[in-house]
């Protein structure tokens, strides 16, 4: 379990029951002495796609979201349905466009070095 002042970009943790990418971490000095750092995340829920700004003391623990990283490879487009494949055992995986959006422009055929985030559920 990382705690708040761990958390960086890119990270998953489970808030309520949900995947949520960490895609921002502000440090905010504390005004007074004995005061905690707050760090103020903003987090993406990889399930709906909502954005989420929540606040936190350094010391504060974050449960890490069950989720697998794996290369891939993107293979083809079928339609509205854009397929990857896994590097390691073959296997393919699709997604529409929707949520590839703002990562369709820099996508071609054969293309490797990307890695994919499958989360359980």
């Amino acid at each position: 379990m990382p705690k708040a002042c761990e958390l960086k970009r890119g990270m998953v943790v489970d808030i309520q029951g949900m995947p949520h990418v960490v895609r921002q971490v502000e440090a905010k000095s504390p005004s007074s002495r004995g005061a905690a750092t707050l760090y103020k995340v903003r987090f993406g829920n990889l399930q709906t796609g909502q954005k989420r700004d929540d606040s936190f003391k350094g010391d504060d623990f974050l449960k890490e979201a069950d989720c697998l990283r794996m290369p891939v490879q993107y293979s083809y487009k079928d339609g509205d349905s854009y397929t990857f494949m896994n590097l390691e055992d073959y296997s393919q995986y699709s997604l529409d466009a929707a949520d590839l959006e703002g990562q369709l422009d820099y996508l071609s055929e054969g293309l490797e070095g990307i890695t994919a985030l499958l989360v359980d559920g």
